[in-house]
This record gives C-alpha cells, structure tokens and sequence, in this order.
C-alpha cells in the first residue's frame, strides 16, 4: 500500500476508481483526477487507467490531459508513469503540446524500458492522430480563397508561413523571387565595412554602426509575425532593435508601405527606430539620438 491510508480507505478508493471507469460516464473525470492526487502509488494507477478508459466517452480532453501529464513525467512511481502514458495516449492529438516531453521520455536511458515503450507508444499515436486531424481540416487559400489540399497546405506553409494552392504559391513565389533580385539590383553603394548597400543614407547608418562597434545585420529576411515575412533595414542582433531607413518619403506607394511596414512591427512588439531621407543631414545624429533613446544610460 505504501500510503498514510489505513486499509479500509485504501480499498474503498481503489474500488472507487474501478467503479469509476468501467462508469463510462465523462461526469466521472473531475473525482478520478482527485483521486490522481492520492498518496497511494496504487490508486493513482487505477485512477490514471480509468481516465484514459474515458476518452472514448466524450471526458473533457483538456482537463484529463493536464491531469495526467504530470503524473506521466514525474510520478516517482513507474507504473504510475505507464498507466499514465497510456492513458494520455488515448486522447490523440489532444496529448499534442506534451509531444516534446513524451519524445525525451522515450529517449531517457535512466527510466524503466516499459515507461520508454508507453512514451515511444503514446508519441507515434499522437502524431498519428495530429496529422489525421490536419488532413481533415479544411483549409483555404489566402489569397483566391479556394479550399487548399494538405500537401499544398505543407509547401506553403514552410515556404511563406501562410496558406496558398499551388497556383498562387507560383505566382507568389515568382513576384517575391522577382523583387528580390531588384532589391539586390539596386544594391551598389560599398560601406567603409565592405557592406553593399541601396542609398547613401544606409551607407551613413552602416558606417556609424561600424564606429559605434556595434554589431549589424544588413537586409535580412525576419519573420516577424504570424504569416508575414519583412526585410528589415538593420537588425542589431546584441539590443534587438530594428533599423528602418525611409528613403523615398515623396512617393505615396512608399509611404503606404511604409506605415504597413511599421504596424507590422508594432503588432510583433518589436522595437523600431525609423529614420529618413529629410534627415540625411543630421543622420549620424539622428541615429545616435534614436540608439540612446532606446537604451538610456544608468543612473
């Protein structure tokens, strides 16, 4: 028994936690989680099996995996941890946020090889059940809005984080690759650093960051919120701060760009110092006002 529970209280809640799951009644989940939490290494077996006999009766996925999953990773009991993991296995893709921590289970040389097994078990059923939901899921393409397939779902995905049938996903693919060879086209101005650049204000900017001796990433693609992808100006990887330099302020297609641009890093939370073309003059000055700004001195 190994439990401060005297005999009596021990039976009754192990035959409880029987009762319990041959119930077959989804009611019965919040009395089997409080039993999950018994000193009796015995009882929480029965309980942790009795949840998992549940998921096939509509019990709240969520509130029975959050149950569980502590128990399955850190019970100091091993058959406890077993019993856990099956039943965590039975509810699927609900067990999908635990699939890292059931993969380093399987892989731990230090636990029990049938714990190993329930994990490794449990892991391949959960991805099973992800992907089966994934292709059921109807999904339509963001820009002609046509229903898209789970493949082409797949290629869009990790080519431009957002969702396109093949027929856009060319034509998208061929507009991005086409302006990036004018992007890099229109790169001919060298920096003292040898950084190639677009204008001469980016050259000003690039050759102050190089006297300041701070580290610079010039033009790199970022991903900076859920289904955009942006090139920022300057990244300064040390201070996480996005460099934007407005060069072409009088065109009105640049400006809405611009102010797309900007709300774009706003909704990431990014922290932006913009600087533009009327303030070529005072640039250098601009830039270091804009760099104490963002990171003041220590009183």
């Amino acid at each position: 028994m190994h439990s401060n529970m005297d005999r009596q209280q021990h039976h009754y809640y192990k035959q409880r936690a029987l009762e319990l799951g041959r119930s077959m009644d989804p009611a019965a989940l919040p009395e089997l989680i409080e039993l999950l939490r018994m000193p009796s290494s015995e009882i929480r077996r029965f309980a942790a099996s009795a949840i998992g006999k549940l998921a096939d009766f509509g019990a709240d996925a969520e509130k029975a995996v959050s149950a569980l999953a502590p128990v399955a990773f850190q019970d100091r009991h091993p058959q406890v941890q077993q019993y856990a993991l099956k039943a965590l296995k039975n509810f699927g893709a609900a067990t999908g946020k635990y699939l890292h921590e059931l993969d380093e289970l399987a892989a731990n040389p230090q636990i029990k090889d049938y714990v190993c097994v329930a994990a490794l078990s449990a892991a391949e059923a959960v991805r099973r059940a992800l992907k089966q939901t994934a292709d059921s899921t109807v999904r339509y393409c963001d820009r002609c809005h046509n229903t898209v397939a789970p493949d082409e779902y797949q290629r869009s995905q990790q080519a431009f984080h957002r969702t396109f049938c093949d027929k856009c996903f060319d034509e998208v693919f061929l507009k991005r690759r086409n302006w990036e060879m004018q992007v890099e086209l229109k790169k001919t101005i060298k920096a003292a650093d040898g950084t190639v650049v677009q204008s001469d204000g980016e050259r000003i900017i690039a050759d102050e960051l190089n006297k300041l001796n701070i580290e610079f990433r010039y033009d790199n693609r970022f991903r900076i919120i859920k289904g955009y992808a942006v090139r920022p100006d300057f990244y300064l990887p040390e201070q996480d701060l996005y460099i934007e330099y407005w060069g072409m302020e009088d065109n009105l297609d640049y400006r809405i760009g611009m102010l797309e641009k900007k709300k774009l890093y706003q909704q990431a939370g990014k922290r932006l110092l913009s600087l533009y073309a009327h303030e070529k003059p005072k640039l250098r000055q601009k830039l270091r006002q804009g760099l104490a700004r963002q990171h003041p001195p220590e009183e």
